[in-house]
């Protein structure tokens, strides 16, 4: 008997399936009109569920993630404000300056190659969403930089460039793992790639999906991939104020 009455109503066979498929597929998709009368009490009812969020997003960074993560590095600063807890994978040391703030999720991995891999964040520093730090070595990020979000950081290739050590699935030789460098005041635009021994110059600003493999010069503009310097001379550092930020 169901099943007929669904068949009817799937093919809608007469108006009065029809209108009984028009209002299943309004229910299943969620599209349920809210007449304007209506606007007045339930809009208020938004602004509570998103107040609500928020509050529970910063407890539970300030209480869980943030003393949690602390933890797990070797310093930190003051006024460090972690949104998500990094995921970390790796024996990989932390060292984290005042003022440093991650927006969202972060990846860090590193590998067995070095005793002490370290990721270095000085004051300031400004981490955007789904940033990864793959490091093995070291990477350094000076004071007052800004990172993009989907930005990837690289102090190697991950696998060795020797065809026979990948099938070997060996990881990469010591010498082919070369610190990563970005100097204060630095730019990374979204989805950037910063590869394995490069030095970002200060005041230096990379664009949007670009591929780092070269040292780009400080108060540059580099784009593309791989990425070349377009413009120069877009600051100087008697320019810049050295002043911290609230």
């Amino acid at each position: 008997m169901f099943k007929q009455f669904s068949l009817k109503v799937r093919r809608a066979e007469t108006p009065f399936y029809r209108s009984v498929k028009n209002v299943a597929k309004t229910l299943w998709s969620g599209a349920i009109p809210l007449p304007r009368v209506l606007v007045p009490v339930v809009r208020p009812l938004f602004h509570l569920h998103s107040a609500m969020v928020r509050f529970l997003y910063w407890a539970a960074a300030t209480f869980y993630v943030q003393p949690l993560f602390y933890s797990r590095c070797e310093s930190v600063g003051r006024r460090v404000q972690v949104s998500r807890m990094p995921y970390v994978i790796g024996h990989t040391k932390f060292y984290i300056g005042n003022d440093v703030n991650f927006f969202g999720k972060v990846d860090v991995f590193s590998g067995a190659l070095f005793d002490e891999p370290k990721l270095i964040l000085k004051d300031r520093v400004d981490i955007g969403h789904n940033v990864v730090f793959v490091v093995n070595k070291e990477i350094l990020i000076e004071e007052d930089v800004n990172v993009a979000s989907g930005v990837r950081f690289m102090d190697s290739d991950a696998h060795p460039k020797d065809t026979m050590d990948r099938i070997a699935d060996r990881p990469p030789k010591p010498e082919e793992v070369k610190p990563v460098r970005v100097c204060k005041y630095a730019w990374i635009g979204q989805n950037a790639f910063i590869m394995k021994g490069v030095t970002i110059g200060e005041g230096a600003i990379v664009g949007v999906n670009s591929v780092v493999v070269t040292d780009i010069p400080p108060y540059c503009l580099a784009m593309g991939n791989p990425a070349r310097v377009v413009m120069k001379n877009l600051g100087s550092s008697e320019n810049v104020s050295t002043s911290t930020r609230a």
